[in-house]
């Protein structure tokens, strides 16, 4: 059996991860949040549950390999975007002490990704990117055609992201290299979850709509069968190297163009339905991480999701006590 370590489980993408792997019948499988209320650590037997410190904590890793070591981990999923780079800058450590392997992107390629001002820097060579510039007097004074997006160089979601209309909100905004003005893609916005396998190439790439969308993660939409979306994404994940899993965001432009907003190299909220409709990239992961041979392409399905609360109810005795969550007194004790 392949032991597997799943951190992130208390959102939707450690989730499906989650729910993914229990369906095969060679996994041994550990799930791990920061926080004790994480829905995803009662999908596992109470023996296998695990908290964790935060993903920017100093301890975090070496929190991680003392987990794999203890429970001879084999295969760590990391489904958080915070934990990411930390990761992967201690890999080669990670295997040679625990023994375990690290599904995620290289630490060049996520560099790049968690980036958005390199991101577009590297990818306007291959595929339509907006406008980039830094929110620096240089980009200010761009013949910008109004109104125009500002957000954080680095984040996930829409946390930070706003719509400027003039040049003279523009200009109240000061100079902070942190941000960035980008052209307003007027467009429809498609997700599109992509894979690749050791040597970049990409077997499988699924757009899907977005639908519904609800704190930055689609909770409804159907995957489209799109030549041009599929290209696109597949180009980008070329350009920025990726093996393994990515969600690469398009819209398009005013003239009809599907162009790049941004990354998330990581396993997305909405892998569900890339799941359902025949393409299973958390288990295709697990198998590149074991050497295992992969197909040269996969086929999707268009379908479509809602997605619904689902409740998971457990003693609570079993709730796990974590510094990061409050915490009823009847439940510390």
């Amino acid at each position: 059996m392949t032991r597997v370590l799943v951190t992130g489980t208390g959102g939707p993408a450690g989730v499906a991860v989650v729910r993914s792997l229990l369906n095969r019948g060679d996994v041994e499988l550990f799930s791990a949040d920061m926080d004790g209320w994480a829905s995803g650590l009662y999908l596992v037997p109470a023996d296998h549950r695990r908290i964790v410190p935060r993903g920017l904590a100093p301890d975090f890793v070496d929190a991680i390999i003392e987990l794999c070591t203890n429970d001879h981990i084999d295969v760590v999923f990391s489904t958080v975007d915070a934990e990411l780079p930390a990761l992967a800058s201690r890999r080669d450590e990670l295997q040679a002490e625990t023994g375990a392997v690290l599904t995620a992107p290289t630490l060049a390629t996520l560099d790049v990704t968690l980036d958005k001002f390199l991101l577009a820097e590297r990818c306007t060579p291959v595929v339509r990117v907006p406008e980039t510039r830094l929110l620096n007097a240089d980009g200010a004074a761009a013949d910008w055609d109004f109104p125009v997006i500002v957000k954080p160089r680095r984040g996930a979601g829409s946390r930070g992201v706003r719509m400027v209309e003039s040049r003279d909100a523009l200009n109240s905004l000061g100079v902070d290299e942190a941000l960035i003005i980008q052209e307003l893609l007027p467009g429809d916005e498609f997700s599109v979850d992509v894979f690749a396998d050791a040597d970049g190439h990409v077997i499988a790439s699924v757009p899907r709509t977005r639908t519904r969308v609800d704190s930055g993660v689609s909770i409804a939409g159907h995957t489209v069968k799109n030549d041009e979306l599929e290209q696109t994404a597949a180009a980008v994940a070329g350009a920025i190297g990726l093996v393994g899993v990515a969600n690469v965001q398009l819209r398009y432009d005013r003239h009809g163009v599907a162009a790049l907003l941004e990354v998330n190299p990581r396993f997305p909220g909405a892998m569900p339905l890339t799941i359902a409709a025949g393409v299973d990239m958390p288990s295709l992961a697990l198998d590149l991480a074991l050497g295992a041979e992969l197909p040269s392409s996969i086929d999707f399905a268009e379908i479509a999701n809602v997605r619904f609360l689902e409740d998971v109810f457990v003693p609570t005795s079993e709730i796990l006590y974590s510094e990061n969550a409050a915490h009823d007194e009847g439940l510390e004790e």
